[in-house]
């Protein structure tokens, strides 16, 4: 590996993560190792000790790059403009569901599970300052000031998730009702000046 460009490097390290972030969620936390994960993965386990510490050192690292990822998906569908927020508050929670269901799912495993748990806090701190900056650009193409755009995104990710969790239609349908009465009691608010 010493011929390797630290590009080169980088590259095949994030190539392991997705690959091995994927065969987790296909295979479930719980019991696999790095043995059954590289065969299921079609490497060798000294490819993986190659580039990670150990199981937990790979669990950690793939499940944050990967779900940063997936956060960068959702991010790039999100609406630039009034009049496309509807259209989205409709259409996402189906398309991640069925994009990122599996890897929602095993995120929670990892960040549930007492060992990971810190990571899960760190990882959820950073979305909190990604979630506020879009709120930030999105105040002005609102007229809703970002602190409660920032409530309401997260009603949407968690109603999201939740439905890519357990497809549960009931829990989506209140929440994207109560997200949309939101916008809609806060963007009349601003419209007719009352603070």
């Amino acid at each position: 590996m010493a011929n390797y460009t630290e590009e080169h490097w980088n590259e095949k390290k994030v190539a392991l993560m997705e690959k091995c972030f994927n065969g987790f969620a296909d295979l479930g936390l719980h019991g696999t190792g790095i043995r059954t994960l590289a065969k299921h993965c079609g490497y060798n386990t000294s490819m993986i000790y190659t580039y990670f510490e150990d199981l937990d050192d790979l669990i950690v690292k793939s499940t944050e790059y990967c779900m940063s990822k997936v956060e960068d998906d959702f991010m790039a569908k999100a609406p630039t403009d009034a009049e496309d927020l509807w259209r989205f508050i409709d259409e996402i929670p189906y398309w991640t569901a069925e994009k990122h269901g599996k890897k929602y799912r095993l995120m929670y495993q990892v960040y549930t599970h007492p060992k990971y748990r810190e990571y899960g806090q760190k990882f959820f701190k950073d979305a909190d300052k990604r979630y506020t900056e879009y709120a930030k650009q999105l105040e002005g193409k609102l007229g809703i000031p970002y602190q409660k755009l920032t409530g309401l995104i997260y009603i949407l990710i968690r109603a999201s998730v939740h439905y890519a969790l357990f497809e549960d239609e009931f829990y989506l349908k209140s929440q994207i009702a109560v997200l949309k009465e939101s916008i809609e009691l806060l963007t009349e608010k601003n419209i007719s000046g009352v603070q």
